[in-house]
């Protein structure tokens, strides 16, 4: 990452935010914006999986790529093959487009030795690649009032040994997780935040803008600004991963997306 983007957090622009729109529209309203770089979610479409094009448009745009997002979701399980090719492939992806961190999600239970290995496997790629996988907090699937255990061991990474962990609003909403608490136990293992928020609701994944849900995302945003959290500060991106699908009028998208780094700068105290 540039070096003078370490002067302050650096608030980045998840490409997931302005589904489904493509990578380069990602780009385009980032600049436009004037978020400070671009974290890229690996899907089916070719534009998200190829570092040329990415870095095209880095050139183009001058804004650097913060953070890969393997494809380790639901809906991107025929993405690159196997587990772990998803993993060291997402590791070369980040490698080409000069980015330092992956964020991936906890393995499904069903995922047999990728499940149960997980966690050392992914400190066997950091070792070899110098790349460092976030591991993303996700939520329990609830059916007729019950828990379904879908992630192994949890899907909650901040009782677990993962070096680095990637904080979600929304995610903790959903599973009726108090972020502040969880960020503040995290400390310096957190190297990656969603921002976000949500309502707890059960088993919708809202994904809002911040400030419109119920999570204490202002609050857990100005512990991070703090000098001295987790002992020498927070030295990872911000990266705003909200739902605009639901924009409809001319601007809707942007406006939000706008409202969502304005929220950011002030929790940051960078305005």
């Amino acid at each position: 990452m540039a070096e003078h983007l370490r002067d302050q957090i650096p608030v980045a622009l998840s490409t997931s935010s302005v589904y489904p729109l493509g990578v380069a529209e990602g780009f385009s309203i980032a600049e436009d914006l004037g978020y400070d770089g671009v974290e890229v979610m690996v899907t089916h479409r070719a534009e998200t999986q190829q570092a040329a094009v990415i870095n095209a448009h880095v050139e183009r745009f001058g804004l650097p790529v913060v953070a890969i997002h393997a494809p380790t979701l639901l809906l991107t399980q025929q993405v690159w093959g196997s587990a772990w090719d998803k993993l060291h492939r997402s590791a070369e992806l980040a490698q080409q487009v000069g980015c330092d961190v992956v964020v991936a999600h906890p393995p499904f239970r069903w995922q047999g030795t990728y499940a149960s290995q997980f966690a050392e496997g992914i400190k066997n790629i950091e070792a070899e690649t110098g790349v460092m996988f976030a591991v993303e907090n996700m939520y329990p699937w609830r059916a007729r009032g019950r828990e379904a255990k879908m992630y192994l061991p949890h899907w909650n990474p901040v009782g677990f040994d993962y070096p680095h962990v990637t904080w979600d609003f929304s995610h903790a909403a959903t599973a009726e997780d108090d972020s502040y608490e969880a960020i503040k136990a995290l400390g310096q293992r957190l190297r990656h935040v969603h921002l976000t928020d949500g309502w707890s609701n059960g088993f919708k994944d809202d994904h809002l803008v911040p400030g419109h849900g119920n999570q204490r995302v202002a609050e857990s945003m100005e512990l991070i600004a703090q000098p001295d959290f987790g002992g020498t500060g927070f030295d990872g991106v911000v990266a705003v991963e909200v739902t605009t699908r639901t924009a409809r009028k001319v601007g809707q998208r942007e406006r939000m997306l706008a409202e969502s780094l304005a929220f950011a700068r002030t929790h940051l105290g960078q305005e």
